[in-house]
């Protein structure tokens, strides 16, 4: 495991190798690019705006010595800190910050990409609008998106795409050749653009989804691009770019310290379901503004009873292999749950990303990482082992 980033950019060797434009994104190019995104592809940003910030008060603890079994071996938090490739790590309880650590070069003020943590981002956008009314989450697609009827999305509705419930057909996979989610590298604006015959944009890979395998509402199936449809729903409903949104009702109200900033395509839309980048801290501060129902400072940000209806999930729509690393859960508004009877939020990304929320026990656990692996079971139920055992030793069972 490296213990300092990749970085091509050493000011006492001009002219050093250039990282690949075709893999920058990938092991092991991503120890160093994960924190410097606005270096490899356009962005837009999110202002933090002109209020104060929330404070984190620290309450800091070793816990390195806290153990937990895990394959049948007993592991130290500590050593799973050490072999997770982890570039940031936060535990937050009863309001203040337990545990704060740094590592490969990240630094507190440094922005990291949070990856499908961003769908848990824009899901809580999407419950501060609804609880305006600005979206009605029960409409079907075409009411914002009518250009939608050509495609597999007729009939669906916006809670279809909160879900990822819709029937419609798309291979989340990185590694087949020609699969949706290969496309997305391109679509995105992340990887050059060499395929003529690929969509170039966000928008334009949306119009190309014409199949359906089932009825729409009949299982849950996890598909990236649900996300951004839902970003174009949230833009198209209020004339607004999804980087002012996020901004504007939640960055700023939650009294975030830094700017966030989030990746953009050809077409200067925002990667919804994986583009954000933001601080170690600003998560945390978004994990706290849930575990405090919502509010900060006596006022309503994010409505109660939207944080209530997601960590409330369908686990009956919830099969298959999503068992093996969650087998209560269930999924619900861009947030997997834990399990369906200790209902705690969990957002996660490939390569290790995550914030754990569990407002019955005021905790939570922002890790920023760098995984070898897109996805991990094995490093995903460490992840957990250890959540769990930080929580059990701090009394919050």
């Amino acid at each position: 495991m490296l213990d300092q980033p990749l970085n091509p950019r050493d000011p006492s060797n001009p002219g050093a190798p250039i990282i690949p434009r075709d893999t920058w994104d990938n092991p092991p190019h991503h120890r160093w690019t994960f924190q410097h995104i606005r270096e490899m592809t356009a962005t837009a940003q999110i202002w933090r705006g002109p209020g104060p910030v929330r404070a984190l008060p620290a309450a800091t603890q070793d816990l390195g010595a806290i153990t937990f079994d895990i394959g049948g071996e007993k592991r130290s938090v500590a050593q799973f800190l050490d072999g997770s490739f982890t570039d940031g790590f936060l535990v937050l309880h009863r309001g203040k910050i337990i545990a704060e650590e740094y590592r490969n070069g990240m630094k507190p003020h440094g922005q990291h990409l949070a990856m499908s943590v961003t769908k848990s981002i824009t899901g809580i956008v999407t419950g501060i609008l609804a609880g305006r009314g600005v979206i009605d989450v029960n409409a079907p697609l075409t009411e914002y998106l009518p250009e939608l009827a050509a495609t597999g999305y007729k009939g669906a509705t916006v809670q279809h795409i909160l879900d990822m419930t819709s029937g419609v057909v798309f291979d989340e996979s990185y590694t087949t050749p020609g699969s949706h989610m290969q496309k997305i590298g391109q679509a995105c604006g992340w990887a050059v653009y060499e395929r003529t015959d690929w969509p170039r944009t966000m928008w334009h890979l949306i119009l190309s989804l014409d199949e359906k395998e089932r009825e729409h509402g009949a299982l849950f199936k996890y598909r990236s691009i649900e996300t951004d449809i839902l970003g174009f729903v949230l833009e198209r409903a209020t004339a607004t770019s999804l980087a002012e949104l996020i901004s504007r009702e939640l960055w700023s109200p939650m009294g975030a310290a830094e700017d966030a900033y989030i990746t953009v395509d050809d077409g200067g839309a925002a990667l919804a379901d994986g583009g954000l980048c933001a601080t170690l801290r600003d998560y945390g501060r978004f994990a706290q503004l849930l575990l405090d129902g919502g509010a900060r400072d006596g006022r309503q940000i994010v409505p109660a009873a939207w944080i209530e209806a997601t960590r409330n999930g369908n686990g009956d729509l919830y099969q298959g292999i999503y068992r093996t690393v969650l087998p209560g859960g269930a999924y619900s508004n861009k947030f997997w749950i834990e399990d369906t009877k200790r209902r705690a939020m969990w957002a996660r990304g490939v390569f290790g990303q995550s914030i754990y929320i569990d407002p019955d026990s005021d905790f939570a656990v922002v890790k920023l990482s760098t995984w070898p692996e897109h996805s991990s079971p094995d490093r995903s139920l460490e992840l957990l082992a250890a959540m769990r055992a930080i929580r059990s030793a701090l009394g919050a069972d």
